[in-house]
């Protein structure tokens, strides 16, 4: 169906941002050079096995380069700028959360909306009043990630035990970052489109912009290229989803499933960087745009629709963004800032979780991230 998709839009391959030098968007070279040490620390420390750091600013990217090996189990292999990664909860805000905000402009869904409403099967245990709202902002009420045990039966019993979970706060008292929200999301996009998160991303979102290295379910060429991260089975996942839940639920989930490279990503940040238009091709409306990355307090911070602002889990944000900066983690070691008042975007990405799980890059981000705000030189357009 993808395949056919391409053929009808008249997809060309992913045409990759300008490459410019750092001067030529206001960015000072040598500040931005200093990168490259604490990234080789970061190696030598075992934190991952190497990274794509990529930086763009007016449209264009100053910084694409990669550093380290993609692998070192079974064998050595180098790290590429063209590596394909594992997006872990990037997944969240470039897959669902655009979706659901697309299926909100068009008119078919709204942020007010009861889940229950939507999801007949949802409504028990007191969970009647949790909105869409709330499950993009994660104060559903709503438990992290249910039990293992629960996914052992299959993608639609897996569901009808997510339907019967009890809450763990009430609804809209405390923030919680939940993944269990983001696979209500995705079941929402199916019900309301006919299509699953894969299916309408590619046809709406990443085709449309030329995204052909992105998406779930790699096709066999971008296996091929992708960084692996760990065994599961006794063989190395390579271009296979490594989170647990969307692995069970068939590779395609609202939480994690999405894979993509730095070029592609760079396009989607651009696009969200244009308040939704990227050359000619309009994916939001400027007011959807405005409403995914308005901020909308939680308990314990600010976050998008969807995105995160300022919360806990903003250590890989670095010192010096703008307040309009959004961005996201991802579990494998993924990184993505978005600043529109700076027309900036960062992306850090690594499987830090190859080859046994213990790297960790959040800080070593935010640090790089800092590097970058301490080198823009020039005021915002």
């Amino acid at each position: 169906m993808i395949l056919m998709w391409m053929l009808l839009l008249g997809v060309p391959a992913a045409a990759a941002l300008p490459r410019v030098e750092p001067d030529a968007v206001g960015l000072d070279a040598i500040k931005l050079a200093t990168m490259d040490a604490i990234v080789a620390e970061g190696i030598a420390a075992k934190k991952m096995p190497g990274c794509v750091v990529c930086i763009g600013r007016h449209g264009k990217i100053a910084w694409l380069k990669a550093y380290g090996n993609k692998a070192l189990e079974p064998g050595v292999v180098a790290m590429t700028t063209d590596t394909v990664f594992d997006m872990a909860s990037i997944t969240k805000p470039v897959a669902t959360a655009s979706s659901i905000l697309l299926l909100i402009e068009r008119g078919q869904l709204s942020l007010a909306d009861k889940v229950s409403t939507l999801i007949p099967e949802f409504a028990v245990h007191d969970k009647q009043e949790i909105t869409i709202r709330d499950l993009l902002i994660h104060q559903s009420g709503l438990i992290p990630d249910n039990d293992m045990a629960d996914y052992q039966h299959g993608p639609a019993a897996a569901m009808q035990r997510i339907y019967g979970l009890k809450l763990q706060n009430p609804v809209g008292t405390k923030f919680v970052y939940s993944d269990v929200n983001f696979i209500l999301l995705a079941d929402l996009i199916q019900r309301i489109s006919g299509l699953s998160v894969h299916e309408f991303t590619q046809k709406e979102i990443f085709l449309p912009l030329g995204m052909t290295d992105t998406g779930y379910l790699p096709r066999e060429e971008l296996k091929l290229r992708a960084a692996p991260t760990q065994r599961r089975n006794d063989r190395w996942l390579q271009g296979e989803v490594h989170d647990p839940r969307a692995f069970k639920l068939g590779g395609v989930a609202g939480h994690a499933g999405l894979f993509s490279t730095a070029d592609d990503l760079a396009i989607y940040a651009v696009m969200l960087l244009g308040r939704g238009t990227y050359g000619e091709t309009q994916i939001f409306r400027p007011q959807t745009v405005s409403l995914m990355s308005d901020d909308y307090r939680v308990t314990s911070g600010i976050r998008g629709l969807g995105w995160d602002k300022q919360t806990g889990y903003s250590s890989n944000k670095g010192d010096f963004l703008s307040p309009s900066a959004f961005g996201h983690g991802g579990f494998t070691g993924t990184v993505l800032w978005i600043d529109p008042e700076l027309d900036l975007f960062f992306l850090f990405l690594s499987n830090r979780v190859h080859p046994d799980g213990k790297g960790a890059v959040n800080p070593l981000a935010g640090k790089l991230a800092t590097i970058m705000g301490s080198a823009i030189i020039d005021a915002p357009r």
